[in-house]
């Protein structure tokens, strides 16, 4: 039996939200600013309250036994573009650093797939750093393919 046999994805719960927190505090290369001080907290449980009170957003765990090993959410969004078809993009795919390369991220992109098909979506789309060239090669591994170049403005510091 591997690990994977014993993964549950499942939407995220309050209480999940300093594992949450403490796996993208872990991700230097991301450039987020995110942190495990306490009084940041109140940021992230806000913004965890927002997701969860929307209907076009949800957030994920990767759970192995009591230890939450991952995390990812999905927005639909729908625009009169694609003859108004709904698209799926998947945001913050992350797996904690000591359970990375054990097919994890796969299993959670896989699931945002299937869940993008049910909802009868045109489109799953996702950005990714352009400092991350492994999680490209990933990406590319799961049938992605660069088709565009997004840009930012960052408006604050967090």
């Amino acid at each position: 039996m591997s690990d994977l046999d014993e993964l549950v994805i499942r939407e995220a719960r309050l209480e999940d939200l300093p594992d949450l927190i403490a796996i993208f505090a872990a991700d230097r290369l991301g450039g987020h600013g995110d942190t495990t001080d306490p009084e940041a907290y109140d940021d992230y449980r806000d913004a965890f309250e927002a997701i969860d009170a929307s209907a076009s957003n949800t957030l994920y765990v990767a759970e192995l036994g009591d230890v939450i090993v991952g995390t990812f959410q999905t927005t639909y969004t729908r625009s009169l573009t694609g003859r108004g078809g709904a698209v799926l993009t998947v945001e913050a795919v992350q797996t904690h650093p000591d359970f990375r390369g054990r097919g994890i991220g796969a299993r959670m992109v896989q699931t945002a797939i299937d869940e993008a098909k049910i909802e009868g979506c045109r489109l799953v789309q996702l950005m990714s750093n352009a400092a991350r060239t492994d999680a490209h090669r990933f990406y590319e591994r799961l049938g992605f393919r660069q088709s565009h170049h997004g840009f930012k403005m960052k408006l604050s510091d967090h």
